[in-house]
């Protein structure tokens, strides 16, 4: 499987402080990256230099092929960006400002009439399409930024919070948008929703104080934890502490008096020994439920309780 956007061994210095040391990862077509990181981890510095809008300090950036550095025009036709805030023109409509985007980008007038047709269904821009950018709403405002980041069909996406600011109905169709250009083409998402990277992406980078702590697919993530999960329910309410001396037993968090979740090494799963304890307490065991480590649980292991 050829990559289509590989980045080795990325650094960026602002004087003596590193913003980003050494984020390296390889993205073939068909997959999409969830870029994670808590706020300063450095995601906004890489975004930066995988766009060419920031050079590194050191590394390489290779897009279809083409080297960032020493080959930006050609490496740049194939990239398409959405920053955080859509670049628009609001005193154009959508097919005006998608033609500009097609200029931009060298296309003839014939490819450009094909180009703005197929983003716009693929979009699904046809309702507004001959509307002011300033009249709509925000969610189509993010579907023309979107459609101006694939207008020229590119092989690498990198799509900057595509889903914020957005009601819970504009993003279920973001993410299915994401999802659908997922199929075709190397997309990196960054986010600060996790539930998004699990439903969009099928690969996760995990930034944390200008370092990569974490790099695998989603599938994978969760089993390189280390620990496992389980739902605890009881009819009367529980001693944490009690159940946390458990040899096992990693963490117990009360989501209510009667119900917990404990995290617990795989080497050494205690559910036996968490069933006898309640039972010898007299709680009464309801529920003892195997969970999935979820994103969530891994990126806040591998960030919590760290310095910024």
């Amino acid at each position: 499987m050829t990559d289509l956007l590989a980045a080795s061994r990325l650094s960026r210095y602002y004087g003596r402080h590193c913003a980003v040391k050494e984020v390296g990862f390889n993205l073939a077509a068909g997959q999409v990256m969830g870029l994670l990181g808590v706020n300063g981890a450095g995601k906004t510095t890489t975004l930066q230099m995988l766009t060419g809008n920031l050079a590194p300090s050191s590394g390489q950036i290779r897009i279809n092929g083409f080297d960032l550095l020493k080959e930006p025009i050609s490496a740049k036709r194939h990239l398409g960006y959405l920053p955080d805030t859509p670049p628009l023109y609001k005193e154009l409509t959508v097919r005006e400002f998608l033609g500009f985007c097609c200029q931009l980008h060298g296309l003839g007038k014939q490819a450009s009439k094909q180009a703005i047709g197929c983003v716009i269904d693929r979009c699904g821009l046809a309702p507004v399409e001959k509307r002011l950018l300033a009249n709509l709403s925000k969610g189509y405002q993010q579907r023309v930024g979107i459609a101006q980041a694939i207008v020229h069909n590119p092989e690498v996406i990198i799509l900057d919070e595509p889903t914020v600011g957005l009601d819970p109905l504009q993003i279920r169709e973001i993410r299915s948008l994401i999802r659908e250009l997922g199929q075709q083409h190397s997309i990196v998402l960054s986010t600060h929703i996790l539930a998004e990277v699990a439903e969009s992406c099928s690969h996760v980078l995990i930034i944390h104080q200008g370092e990569m702590v974490l790099t695998d697919s989603v599938a994978n993530i969760t089993n390189r934890s280390g620990t496992g999960f389980l739902l605890v329910m009881t009819a009367l309410p529980v001693d944490a502490a009690v159940l946390l001396a458990i040899p096992g037993v990693v963490s117990v968090e009360k989501l209510t008096d009667r119900q917990l979740k404990i995290q617990h090494a795989l080497a050494d799963n205690p559910s036996q020994r968490i069933s006898e304890a309640i039972t010898a307490a007299g709680w009464e065991l309801k529920e003892l439920t195997p969970l999935q480590p979820s994103i969530e649980d891994v990126f806040i292991r591998l960030t919590a309780g760290k310095a910024s």
